[in-house]
Parts: structure tokens; sequence; C-alpha cells
């Protein structure tokens, strides 16, 4: 799931494998092809499929690469995984912290995250539900060295937005897991239910979740 905590500082506010993500990849133009349709068709079949449930047969099957072709770019499907997986965690942060940055006021801020992430779920849904229903890469895996420092330089610069508004008494002081359940938490619950066919989100309830993430977020006034 979009769960950023694990791996990284407890609190918000106070052999490796080499996996280049998808955009970096420098090879031949034949290579960058067969690499890229071994992505895309990971990335369908992961998202109907599950990782586990997902065979390397029905990776070349949905790829339409050879034998040779897929173990030329990928050592296991496993491997794949992590490529996927790191690259769109990747993407997810950078539209976070790009929305973050937009916004001074911490109200504002947490709000416009909760509809960020309604917004990138929405216009993403493969890639939102690899990070929503499967579990990171662990750091000896293919992709968790990538995963876990992505995560580290991610929280650093959520916690230097957050960190003045905590101190101006604007929000508080969260451990990081708890962090991520507050803001996020009933957000990503609502887009389980919209993947599954189950319910579709409208924009009252959008606006319901940020204003109960800020709720939950900011401090509350001290009574006398």
């Amino acid at each position: 799931m979009i769960d950023p905590s694990a791996g990284v500082s407890d609190n918000v506010c106070g052999t490796r494998f080499c996996c280049p993500t998808i955009d970096t990849v420098k090879s031949a133009k034949n290579g960058r092809d067969g690499r890229t349709r071994i992505i895309e068709g990971a990335l369908r079949r992961f998202s109907q499929d599950g990782v586990s449930a997902t065979t390397l047969a029905s990776l070349r099957e949905e790829s339409g690469v050879s034998v040779g072709s897929f173990y030329h770019h990928f050592a296991s499907k496993e491997h794949v995984f992590g490529v996927l997986y790191a690259d769109t965690l990747r993407l997810y942060q950078e539209a976070f912290l790009g929305e973050l940055r937009r916004h001074e006021g911490a109200q504002e801020g947490i709000e416009a995250i909760v509809e960020l992430h309604m917004r990138w779920c929405g216009d993403n849904r493969e890639r939102a539900h690899l990070l929503i229903s499967e579990r990171p890469p662990k750091r000896d895996e293919p992709g968790g060295p990538e995963v876990s420092e992505s995560r580290r330089a991610f929280f650093r610069q959520v916690s230097d937005w957050w960190r003045p508004h905590m101190k101006g008494g604007l929000l508080q002081p969260v451990p990081t897991t708890m962090c991520y359940v507050l803001w996020l938490g009933p957000a990503t619950e609502m887009c389980r239910l919209w993947f599954a066919g189950a319910h579709q989100p409208t924009q009252e309830e959008i606006t319901a979740l940020c204003e109960a993430a800020w709720q939950s977020l900011r401090q509350q006034p001290k009574s006398l």
C-alpha cells in the first residue's frame, strides 16, 4: 500500500541489486523497447492478478518478449517487481512533494495532499493498486535499497515542511506511522473500495476526507 513508514525514522517531525528507474534506462533502441514492454506488461499483470499469482510465462506472454529477451533485462519476476515498485513510488513521491510545496499554510497543505492522493490514484490506477496492495521490497530484495533510500529522502523533505507548522502550534508532533494513518489512511481505504468496484467516491466525500485529516493532525486548542 501507499504506506511510506517502513524503513524510516520513527518521527516525521522530530548482495545489492541494480534497479535503475524506467526513465533512466540507457540502452540500444530494441533493448529499451523490450524492457519497457516487460515493465508495462508486468504492471498490467500485477495489478490484475497480484505479484504472487503472476508467473514468468504470463509476464512474457503479456509483454510479447522471448525468454532470452526477458533474462537479458531482468533476473526474475521479483527483479521486475522491484524496479516497477521503486519507480512507481518515485512518481508518487514527486507528485506528493510538488503539491505540498505549493502550500505554505498547514491546513491548506494537509487537505491538498488528500486531494492529490485521490487524484493521483484515480489517474494511475494500476500503479496505485501496486502501492496499495503489494508489500514493498525488503532491503535485501531487488528494489529494496532504492525504496529505502527514497523513503528516507522523502520524509526528510516532508519533515522540513511539517516542522515550522509544528513549532508554530498548528500541527501535532506525530510518529511516522501514525502520521500516515491519520493523514492518508482513510483516503487509501476509499481507494481500495473504488478499485474493487464497491464504491465511487464523490467530491463531497473527498472534501470530508480532507477535513477529517486536518482535524486529526492539527494541534488542538489547550483547555483552560
